[in-house]
């Protein structure tokens, strides 16, 4: 039993590691858009096709992915999670190659097909990667260790905007010729690691998948969908914007050079709620224990990013305060996923009013503690919604991950939006997307059992093997 524990940990360790790589090269569109805008002369709604060509490939993939399920039975679970693992990396290191020619090009539409390989990779990752590590350990701790995963995936969400802020801002090479290092040395990292993968000897599991379109009679994986499509596309429409509107004349005037650092906060601040949710969603008993360790991490953390971005202290103090609001949510909440999605969604529409509303620092710094309250969100959707679904779960993982389609799409709108009304007043639209995440936390994540006798039966062995 203490070898698979420890059998287990190990291979948790190695999944980490994915969570942090495609959370880097998925905020390294946050840097892309400002500066390929600026060389093409892009309008925001163009600038926008640069998340729409990424995320559409999330729609696609998985649409794919699913119809072959139908037909064929689960992918992944005929040729196994690190056999899948294995491949998506391959297909990502690709997708980054591409950006070396569509800088040789130095036509505009070249990038945008780079991002589509890149992000067909990265999908096949998240299909296989989010479901294997719920199940590496018991099903009550799942999602506690799903925002452990997400913790990590925002350390690169938070080394993003610095270490490609350098590069392409501020790296002294010109034009679209400055992407070209910091894309190649990821497409080695990505195949270094897909060797990593396939020399390690990881935990094997299946779920006995069955091809049909079962997994959608659960009310709560179809809610559930919805959920993670108007979750990702607030999430991404926002961190695609803050460069430029923290550069808005009624903000803080910065140009892009001094305002990437601040998007650190952005996703920083996701990576301290994911560290907050995992230990308040674990199992550690002890509520004293799980507070006193959530101060010093969010502490720890916040130091961390204070330190990469150097920024003075009295610039970035208001984030201490929206920190202080996020650990009384975490307190309030509990380890209830559901409750605490609906009171940080509930949050998210009050600080989306307030920066559209008001201006200067303030108007910047509610923006930027939008992470803060996103952090758990994709974690606890994601276990929400696939609770339950035992042989179907790969199946309604691919599903879930299909409706990250809403990072293509809600960014187009928000950027056509704010090509006609202003960019500070076209984000009210997404007050839409976390509604109706308030929705699910209250309502719509609540099961109805579908599953026949036999298959719950599978399920319970499933999740004590477990």
């Amino acid at each position: 039993m203490e070898t698979t524990r420890t059998n287990y940990r190990f291979a948790f360790a190695i999944v980490t590691l994915l969570f942090f790589l495609w959370g880097f090269i998925t905020v390294l569109n946050d840097i892309l858009i400002p500066h390929l805008q600026d060389v093409f002369q892009l309008s925001y709604t163009e600038s926008m096709l640069v998340q729409f060509a990424f995320f559409l490939a999330y729609g696609i993939i998985s649409l794919i992915y699913f119809v072959v399920s139908l037909s064929s039975g689960d992918p992944i679970s005929k040729i196994g999670y690190r056999n899948g693992i294995v491949y998506s990396l391959i297909i990502c290191g690709i997708g980054c190659i591409l950006f070396y020619v569509a800088a040789e090009q130095q036509v505009f539409y070249w990038f945008l097909i780079a991002l589509f390989v890149l992000a067909s990779g990265v999908t096949l990752l998240q299909i296989a990667a989010n479901p294997y590590v719920a199940i590496l350990g018991a099903a009550e701790t799942s999602s506690a260790r799903l925002n452990l995963a997400q913790a990590f995936n925002s350390l690169g969400t938070t080394l993003a905007p610095i270490i490609g802020g350098y590069y392409i801002f501020r790296g002294g090479i010109a034009g679209v010729d400055a992407v070209k290092i910091p894309y190649i040395g990821i497409a080695f990292a990505f195949w270094a690691l897909a060797i990593a993968v396939r020399l390690t000897p990881l935990p094997a599991f299946s779920n006995n998948a069955q091809p049909g379109t079962q997994a959608l009679r659960f009310s709560h994986l179809r809610y559930g969908m919805l959920a993670i499509f108007f979750y990702v596309g607030g999430e991404v429409a926002i961190g695609s914007l803050i460069i430029k509107f923290i550069g808005l004349s009624t903000v803080m005037n910065l140009p892009k050079e001094a305002a990437d650092t601040y998007l650190a906060y952005y996703w920083g601040g996701a990576m301290i709620g994911r560290f907050l949710g995992a230990i308040m969603l674990s199992n550690i008993r002890a509520m004293y224990v799980r507070l006193a360790l959530m101060l010093g991490v969010a502490l720890a953390v916040f130091g961390l990013i204070f330190w990469i971005t150097d920024k003075s202290f009295l610039s970035v103090w208001p984030f201490l305060i929206f920190m202080g609001i996020n650990f009384i949510g975490f307190v309030f909440a509990k380890a209830n996923a559901s409750r605490m999605l609906a009171l940080f969604a509930g949050i998210v529409v009050l600080l989306i009013l307030s920066a559209s509303l008001i201006e200067g620092e303030m108007a910047m710094w509610c923006l930027l503690a939008i992470g803060l309250f996103n952090s758990v969100m994709w974690s606890n959707i994601f276990t929400l919604a696939i609770r339950g679904l035992g042989p179907y779960t790969s199946q309604g993982s691919s599903l879930l991950v299909m409706m990250i389609i809403g990072g293509a799409l809600i960014p187009l709108v928000i950027g056509k939006l704010a090509d006609h009304y202003g960019l500070q007043l076209s984000i009210v639209f997404v007050v839409v997307c976390y509604l109706y995440l308030v929705f699910y936390g209250v309502r719509g994540y609540r099961q109805k059992d579908f599953l026949s006798e036999g298959e719950s039966n599978h399920e319970a062995q499933t999740t004590s093997t477990h």
